[in-house]
């Protein structure tokens, strides 16, 4: 549905002074549905859980090399991540409060633009990660072990092991916070919420698999997760072209010499014809709609070039991350057998 301005209300929100966006903005964070958490939960804890693997690796070592005197550059290392990861997430929630609050006139729409352009990132980097990880799991261990003989051979031991630590923690924590980013737009505090829960369950599973020695199967949780992933990412390609359609609709709005960049219509400039509007059927916002936008990047409105760009991830990236299971699979077939 669209306002008589055109366009839809939450681009037509954005045009507004900037006290009104601001406070649309917090009346948005402070409500929301209780499923919106479920795809943070979920990506915080494949991401916490990776973490708490090296994490566990690290200390292993350390003990059977009796340099537990270095556990205290662990925990130097895990609170240097943590900080790194939380001050990039103030730094663009910050930044996305500036540009909500600006009486710029470009402000709405330089707004819309940096929240497809989160949203692309964060495709990108989970993208990249589901699929590089799974193709170095086998390795990881390995790897691991590797490092710390080397840092141990060194002077500054400590310093090898804080950097590992600190690298290695800060990497999920920004895959983490950059999602976190992109779907606080779709407002509430549950993405917040879920974020927190997922973290925590995997700091608890990391300390139950290493301190108590309780069997997990790693390497089903992570082909689970990543089906779940891939699914959840395919709903942000959705949403960030929205987004992107939206920045371009609101330039085009505020300033007529870029009217032609909204080529197609009023309802969506460059995302072609209405593929479907079940806004009255199935809405996003209510259950069981927005269970399905948040596990499956459901959207009660999609526009052709959305379901193209949707399909087009889930074969190319979910083709890609099948196949490295495909080859992890057979890699660990031959170990077993004996083979190569």
């Amino acid at each position: 549905m669209t306002g008589s301005s055109g366009f839809s209300p939450e681009i037509a929100v954005k045009l507004y002074p900037s006290k009104a966006r601001s406070q649309t903005r917090l009346m948005t964070i402070m409500t929301g549905n209780p499923s919106e958490l479920l795809p943070t939960f979920l990506v915080a804890l494949r991401e916490g859980f990776e973490a708490a693997l090296v994490v566990g690796i690290v200390c292993a070592c350390l003990q059977k090399a009796q340099q537990t005197r270095l556990y205290r550059w662990v925990q130097l290392g895990v609170a240097a991540g943590i900080l790194v990861s939380v001050g990039v997430g103030l730094l663009l929630g910050g930044l996305l409060e500036r540009l909500a609050a600006s009486n710029a006139l470009y402000a709405p729409a330089f707004e819309e633009l940096l929240e497809a352009g989160l949203g692309i990132f964060a495709i990108a980097m989970l993208s990249w990660m589901l699929v590089w990880m799974t193709q170095q799991a086998k390795s990881l261990k390995s790897e691991v072990e590797g490092a710390i003989a080397a840092a141990l051979k060194q002077g500054n031991a400590g310093w090898g092991v804080f950097a590992l630590i600190v690298i290695a923690v800060a990497r999920e924590g920004l895959e983490t916070v950059v999602f976190i980013a992109a779907q606080l737009q779709q407002g509430g505090l549950f993405p917040a919420l879920g974020a927190v829960l997922g973290l925590s369950l995997a700091a608890l599973m990391g300390f139950a698999l290493f301190r108590f020695g309780i069997q997990i199967n790693i390497r089903l949780f992570f082909q689970v997760m990543g089906i779940f992933l891939l699914l959840i990412v395919g709903g942000l390609v959705v949403g960030a072209l929205r987004h992107l359609d939206g920045a371009i609709a609101l330039l085009a709005q505020l300033d007529p010499q870029y009217s032609n960049l909204c080529f197609w219509g009023k309802s969506a400039c460059v995302l072609g014809p209405q593929v479907w509007d079940l806004s009255q059927t199935l809405p996003d916002k209510q259950f069981p709609g927005i269970l399905l936008k948040t596990l499956l990047g459901y959207r009660q409105t999609l526009f052709l070039g959305q379901a193209i760009a949707y399909i087009a991830f889930l074969g190319f990236v979910g083709g890609a991350y099948l196949q490295s299971l495909g080859a992890t699979t057979t890699v660990s077939s031959k170990k077993e057998v004996g083979v190569g």
